[in-house]
């Protein structure tokens, strides 16, 4: 059993988290660069989740702070100013919280979710009883209506009542954790005049449909386990488990497959970690 000095994951993690003064993201180019690099990150740091974020590798190793003329916040002009670009997948995808993904892995988490690759296949799972009629009814809205901000979408989902609200963003996060739907935009619409602009995923990402095909289960398991030990350099099956929230026993086989390639280190029973890491 092989075994990591805390030094040398803090090191591994300073380079891949880009946390050191001379690798932090800069510009938005370098944003979607750095997306492209580690695959999948979270945009704000998650607590008691260890994986990248588009925040630290701009502002540092350091809290999320609540004045908004943090520099810092810079992040959030750019992550506006790219949702119709398609430069990247920006939802709250991991964990159900705000998530960038790189669109050559997108398609992997397509694989593993509940898609079919149909505009209407929402009615599959609201039949089957593994969607609620909240999330039924914004997604029915979007069909028919197209893109909508936030304000519209509640109108047309009739869960525009204040009491519907909580019901409301939880079947939006839960839409958009299962790749039903995501934000395309901002519009100038409620009492701040922010608000986003909501789309259905296929109708957005149509050729990501087609690249899923191509992918097996198993091989979107070891594709995203292999990309996340490249990001944090160590981590538990149970931690995996955590994140991704995958069945135990196909999180196992894929940790078993990349060990038998050598694409990641067994440090233990249950712990592993990248190749790279004692490279």
């Amino acid at each position: 059993m092989a075994s990591v000095d805390d030094i040398v994951l803090s090191n591994f993690r300073s380079r891949t988290y880009r946390l050191l003064s001379e690798d932090q993201v800069k510009s938005p180019e370098q944003a979607v660069q750095f997306v492209n690099e580690r695959g999948f990150i979270f945009f704000w740091p998650v607590k008691d989740f260890d994986l990248p974020s588009l925040w630290t590798a701009v502002a540092g190793d350091r809290p999320v702070p609540n004045e908004h003329d943090d520099p810092g916040h810079i992040t959030w002009g750019w992550k506006d100013s790219m949702l119709d670009k398609r430069r990247w997948y920006y939802g709250k995808l991991l964990r159900r919280r705000a998530s960038l993904v790189s669109l050559d892995i997108i398609p992997y988490f397509y694989t593993l979710s509940d898609r079919v690759g149909d505009l209407d296949d929402y009615m599959l799972l609201y039949e089957e009883g593994r969607l609620t009629f909240e999330e039924k009814s914004i997604a029915e809205a979007l069909l028919k209506f197209g893109a909508l901000n936030t304000i519209e979408l509640r109108q047309k989902a009739q869960l525009s009542a204040s009491s519907a609200k909580s019901r409301f963003e939880r079947a939006l996060a839960a839409l958009q954790s299962g790749l039903w739907v995501l934000p395309v935009g901002v519009a100038e619409a409620g009492a701040w005049r922010y608000s986003f602009i909501y789309e259905l995923f296929d109708r957005w990402y149509p050729q990501v449909i087609s690249k899923a095909r191509e992918i097996t289960r198993q091989e979107a398991y070891r594709k995203l386990s292999s990309l996340y030990l490249d990001s944090v350099g160590v981590s538990t099956t149970k931690e995996i488990r955590r994140l991704f929230r995958w069945k135990k026993n196909a999180i196992e086989r894929a940790l078993e497959d990349l060990f038998a390639e050598s694409s990641i280190i067994r440090l233990g029973e249950d712990h592993w970690a990248s190749s790279g890491l004692l490279a």
